[in-house]
């Protein structure tokens, strides 16, 4: 065993990316040596993974004043010291600001802040004692996550501790998965099938997605299109599909598990995200070999190579959305290249050993 000790700190009670990143980031750690750990709200779907999946787990519940709670916070410094723990990886906004304290003043010598959502960072007094005096290292999960960041700081420093690391995936590990899963949906006929995957929210766009489904069906063109995801904006969304006609056309799965045998369904994968700060589905999709179509937006251009593994269309451009999908209609090969041309890319910049590897030299942990 290493002697590093590397904890993961998420209380969110919720599963989500940045759960199913700790974890996924846990368990390679392990397989590598590393003696890890899992902080998490007891009974959480992360605390229960992480039991099944033999990491040694602690309960601990928190809120967004927690960090004003001394007796909380000295109790977390008291498990950090006593673990001996050299490294702490951090999401969550209520977990920085009581998990970065601690570990300050337990003496961890790695406080890392995990930093996936592109979106601005308030320049309050607490970000900047948090992110220039209390963090050694954060890291982004795409240049667009890094711009927002630095985007109301003037610091030298801070921008010299973030490092762009994007997320992996396990190849071996999907492909096996999907091997094992039925496809979700079988065709009829020669309708081109189309998937969106993501929460149905406003900032994922799939009010755009309705807008291109409407004009593909205007131009005669035979296809499903398969939602799967579930949120806030759903029953706005199935008003919407109803009010263009297209009940026959377009499928609400809610949320959908297996997402190797949503994949396996398709035929072209589009995303109609506003803005995005690592778009994983995008790594899924061409793992799967699926030709992608997607807004030229935020972090879309570092995963999707336009033109070379799909197509980067200008936001929020819902004809050339649609002449896009239509293209790829019309050529199977086309079609094939492209996916083909997708899984290489994520051979080659998006495989989750790779990615830990990238985290050990940045931290140097190795």
């Amino acid at each position: 065993m290493k002697k590093n000790k590397i904890c993961f700190f998420n209380s969110t009670p919720f599963w989500g990316g940045g759960e199913k990143l700790h974890l996924e980031y846990a368990i390679e750690f392990k397989k590598l040596s590393y003696l890890v750990c899992i902080v998490s709200k007891k009974d959480s779907p992360l605390y229960t993974e992480s039991l099944k999946n033999k990491i040694q787990t602690k309960p601990f519940t928190i809120g967004n004043l927690s960090f004003l709670n001394r007796q909380k916070q000295s109790k977390l410094t008291r498990y950090f010291v006593e673990e001996n723990i050299d490294t702490v990886f951090i999401s969550a906004s209520p977990d920085l600001k009581i998990a970065s304290f601690a570990a300050k003043k337990a003496g961890v010598k790695n406080i890392v802040y995990l930093r996936g959502l592109a979106a601005p960072v308030k320049n309050t007094f607490l970000n900047r004692k948090i992110l220039e005096k209390t963090l050694t290292h954060i890291i982004a999960n795409s240049e667009e996550t890094k711009r927002k960041i630095l985007g109301n700081f003037k610091s030298k420093e801070l921008e010299k501790k973030i490092e762009v690391i994007y997320h992996g995936i396990d190849l071996a590990l999907y492909d096996e998965i999907a091997q094992k899963q039925s496809v979700v949906f079988k065709r009829r006929g020669s309708e081109l099938i189309i998937g969106n995957a993501g929460r149905l929210t406003k900032q994922k766009g799939q009010q755009h997605l309705l807008g291109v489904a409407k004009k593909l069906k205007e131009q005669g063109i035979s296809f499903k299109l398969l939602i799967a995801g579930s949120g806030e904006e759903e029953e706005k969304l199935k008003t919407q599909t109803i009010a263009f006609g297209l009940e026959e056309e377009i499928l609400f799965l809610g949320f959908v598990k297996d997402m190797e045998g949503f994949m396996k369904a398709l035929d072209v994968f589009v995303l109609t995200s506003i803005w995005e700060g690592f778009g994983y589905v995008l790594v899924e999709a061409m793992a799967a070999k699926k030709p992608i179509v997607a807004f030229d937006i935020t972090s879309n251009p570092e995963i999707v190579a336009d033109k070379e593994t799909g197509f980067l269309v200008p936001y929020p451009d819902e004809d050339f959305f649609a002449k896009k999908i239509i293209e790829l209609n019309s050529s199977p090969e086309l079609r094939s290249v492209l996916g083909e041309n997708g899984r290489k890319r994520v051979e080659l910049k998006f495989q989750l050993n790779q990615i830990i590897h990238e985290i050990e030299n940045y931290l140097e942990l190795v």
